[in-house]
């Protein structure tokens, strides 16, 4: 057995592992794009693929999966196993990212959308599947299981050789944080023989929920109170659906003569609407919190104070419309990390205003806009937006707890769930210190019984 990782060693981008679980037959867990720092100058498949015989898809970030097309062309002909609701997203992302990064041609979009649609196989959780061999017989299953990160996120157990001399293998992907609205936490596999993990979030813990939901209320209320523009960056899947949750709530909650009962919520991203339709559509993979909201008749993802733009028209109109009014307003737009889509235009437009708040709520990787904002903002320092420099006179904030990644303490209690741990840990998607940190925290742990690497580019176990 051999492990070798093709990228999400030195970031948080680009997750693609290789796993080869017998002569001549591998496996690859995820074929994510790199973004920020992270990104080179060549999207093509370096690396050899003969012996790979399938594709394990953990979630449909496009960090995770935004290299298939590029798969297809280096000749991978293989099945993509993934979960049912990411069969349902994964062509809505591909197709997106096939849109703003490669091509506008439809012929070429939809001849990759075919062959990514006979490539997948959609898997229930917990259910083992055979991996393809190239010899005659199967020598290795794989089963998926509940990861809380997004829809249809999972992590993946893969089982190599027979019983009882079995080796199991398990790759966490993307963790959710407990206590996330919408999708129930992650549970800890029963074992793992070697484990390879994410540290987005290795050296820092989140704040608790109902600590998180009062900052979002206390900032967006102040952030109001003149009359300006709220600009929430948002990843189109996860975030946005969680963040509608809880401003749900917070109108909800609210007394009828409330500033809340008039402020419009708008998401301006096509592919965020998408995604909240499915979301919608895969009501049984909620929390039950979140149906219990369903059950009383609320609609937590399609509530009155929802706006949906969708056309580039429209969006166009929305900023000239906002920046002529003097009415509060909170706008959610992709990408999470500013690195393009329509929340650029908007910062290039309202960075520079006073009245105007930009809240963060998830992570921003080195070298992204999201980056150099949450830097110089504080100092009214600049940035450089579609080649022009944009001076930072918004307020900037930061609410780690919305994070969809599991924190320092998510990741540990994944692996301490465990009733048998892991002999090895290789520690993968986090910047150094963070990788660093959690390595340290399974040291002091687990002690000498496990054996703890970080990870690096290409290596071999």
């Amino acid at each position: 057995m051999k492990i070798i990782h093709h990228g999400a060693v030195n970031g948080v981008t680009g997750s693609c592992h290789q796993l080869d679980y017998e002569q001549h037959s591998a496996v690859l867990i995820d074929c994510g794009l790199f973004q920020g720092e992270d990104s080179g100058p060549s999207l093509a498949i370096d690396f050899d693929i003969s012996t790979i015989t399938a594709l394990i898809v953990t979630h449909c970030h496009i960090d995770h999966v935004g290299r298939i097309p590029y798969l297809f062309a280096a000749g991978f002909a293989g099945p993509i196993f993934t979960s049912q609701a990411s069969a349902s997203l994964l062509p809505l992302v591909i197709e997106d990212a096939l849109k703003v990064g490669v091509t506008r041609d439809q012929k070429i979009i939809n001849a990759c959308l075919s062959l990514l649609n006979k490539r997948i196989t959609a898997v229930a959780f917990n259910n083992w599947f055979y991996l393809p061999s190239n010899h005659n017989e199967p020598t290795a299953k794989a089963r998926l299981q509940r990861a809380g990160h997004i829809l249809g996120s999972a992590y993946v157990e893969i089982d190599i050789g027979k019983k009882p001399n079995t080796h199991r293998v398990v790759f966490s992907g993307d963790l959710g944080a407990p206590h996330t609205p919408l999708l129930p936490s992650p549970k800890a596999p029963y074992k793992a023989d070697t484990l390879v993990i994410e540290s987005t979030y290795g050296d820092k813990n989140h704040q608790g929920r109902k600590e998180r939901t009062q900052t979002l209320k206390t900032v967006i209320e102040k952030a109001v109170a003149d009359n300006g523009v709220v600009l929430v960056p948002a990843f189109s899947i996860g975030r946005t659906q969680e963040l509608l949750y809880e401003l749900e709530q917070i109108i909800h909650s609210a007394a009828k003569n409330s500033p809340w009962r008039n402020l419009e919520v708008i998401v301006d991203s096509p592919m965020a609407a998408n995604f909240t339709v499915e979301y919608r559509n895969f009501k049984t993979l909620w929390d039950d919190e979140a149906k219990k909201r369903l059950a009383k008749g609320r609609h937590p993802l399609n509530f009155a104070q929802l706006h949906t733009i969708d056309s580039h028209k429209e969006h166009i109109a929305v900023i000239n419309y906002l920046s002529n009014r003097k009415q509060p307003a909170i706008i959610i737009a992709a990408s999470g990390m500013c690195t393009g889509g329509r929340i650029v235009n908007y910062l290039e437009r309202f960075l520079p205003d006073k009245t105007t708040d930009v809240i963060f709520v998830g992570y921003q990787g080195r070298g992204t806009l999201g980056r150099d904002i949450q830097t110089y903002g504080p100092s009214n320092g600049y940035v450089h937006i579609n080649d022009r420099k944009i001076t930072i006179n918004a307020a900037i904030h930061t609410i780690s707890g919305y994070s969809a990644h599991a924190d320092q303490n998510g990741l540990i209690k994944f692996v301490t769930g465990m009733r048998k741990k892991p002999t090895l840990i290789k520690i993968v998607h986090g910047d150094e210190n963070a990788k660093q940190a959690l390595a340290q925290k399974y040291k002091e742990i687990l002690g000498e019984g496990t054996e703890i690497e970080i990870a690096q580019l290409s290596d071999g176990l």
